[in-house]
């Protein structure tokens, strides 16, 4: 395994997801400076029940030559200022989706990733299960035929009842739209790296069921129950979305997105149908990929690098029958990464996403917005 020890990483954002960053770069062996949070003071609680060190700002973390990574997990709003500053100060990036908050945003940090030669990366851990990996592989070697139709959905139920609250729901702090920006560009993202074609245009309908939503008045983890004094708030983000899509190839596509669906934890599903075969995964059950025949038998592949093409048993790091989850796609993600860090920059066969990708996420967000204001067909990036 390579030694990414004298690699020194610091974690921007101290929360569910920052948490989930720690695991994973402490397991890969990288020299873990420490992390900035929220407030001094948060930082350091949160860094004492971690065991690691914090950084009480920014500019502190910039300045650490000690420092030649930073993980950004903050909220959605802080993304652009936080990247370009620590760009500027020469620091590889792996950044949280959505890259920024608007499409000239992130298009501007594509600008400043491409001129400074650093690694810049986009936290699109789900390619990085290892049997999307053996999907992407199959599609490019044929084995679907031609593209026809892409569809799926993401569902979670963490949002489902007015007493459920999250930074996430305010539109200046996550963005004017909440699922897509948050799950949805997940799907998108992902489908596009299987398929290997992103989306040319999309008819939107965006739907807030909960137009009211009781906000805690003070702070809540992602994924934590409220508790409490509360203020009644007005919603405008969506908590759902109906997505038609386009592709350059002549494929169509749909996608739900809903964040208020009972008993759907955490469940991203993609459907591919090729002219000769279709493949379908579901985050749920990431160890088994669907495979459809017209002419014979139909098949469950159970994630096992003996019996996967190349592409997928690069990425399957546990024996078959010990289930690679969720964490376990951070690690593999961040362990490509790291590898590029140390090679000088990204290496052809690397397939983690890039910060064009997450500029497309953006572009691909405002077309959804304008498609649902509109009621017509939008183009990406038009």
């Amino acid at each position: 395994m390579t030694d990414f020890s004298r690699i020194g990483v610091a974690v921007i954002g101290t929360g569910f997801i920052g948490t989930v960053h720690v695991w994973a770069l402490r397991r890969l062996g990288v020299d873990l400076r420490g992390v900035l949070g929220s407030s001094p003071e948060r930082g350091a609680k949160a860094a004492a029940g971690l065991g690691v060190a914090s950084f009480d700002t920014l500019e502190q973390l910039c300045a650490d030559e000690s420092v030649q990574a930073v993980h950004v997990t903050s909220p959605n709003h802080l993304h652009y200022p936080q990247v370009k500053a620590l760009i500027e100060a020469g620091k590889h990036v792996v950044c949280e989706k959505p890259l920024t908050m608007t499409a000239a945003q992130s298009a501007e940090l594509v600008a400043l990733a491409e001129a400074s030669g650093l690694v810049c990366a986009v936290c699109y851990n789900i390619r990085f299960y290892p049997l999307n990996q053996q999907a992407r592989g199959m599609v490019a070697a044929g084995e679907l035929g031609d593209l026809r139709l892409i569809t799926g959905h993401y569902v979670q139920d963490w949002l489902a009842k007015p007493t459920d609250w999250n930074w996430r729901l305010e539109g200046d702090k996550g963005g004017d739209l909440r699922a897509v920006g948050d799950i949805g560009t997940h799907w998108a993202d992902l489908t596009s790296f299987v398929a290997g074609e992103k989306p040319v245009a999309v008819l939107a309908e965006l739907s807030t069921f909960l137009k009211q939503r009781d906000k805690p008045t003070g702070p809540v983890e992602t994924f934590t129950a409220a508790s409490g004094a509360t203020e009644k708030v007005t919603v405008t983000t969506e908590d759902t979305a109906l997505i038609l899509l386009r592709y350059p190839s002549g494929a169509r596509g749909s996608l739900t997105v809903s964040q208020v669906s009972p008993g759907r934890k955490n469940s991203l599903r993609w459907d591919i149908a090729g002219s000769t075969a279709s493949a379908e995964w579901n985050s749920e059950t990431p160890d088994h990929l669907f495979i459809g025949h017209r002419d014979g038998p139909n098949q469950i592949l159970q994630r096992d690098a003996a019996l996967m093409n190349a592409t997928g048993a690069a990425a399957a790091h546990l024996p078959g029958g010990h289930v690679e989850g969720f964490a376990d796609t951070f690690f593999a993600l961040f362990s490509q990464v790291y590898s590029d860090v140390l090679a000088g920059g990204r290496q052809e066969a690397s397939t983690w996403a890039s910060f064009a990708d997450g500029h497309f996420e953006m572009e691909f967000c405002e077309a959804v917005l304008a498609s649902a204001q509109s009621g017509a067909w939008v183009k990406i990036g038009g």
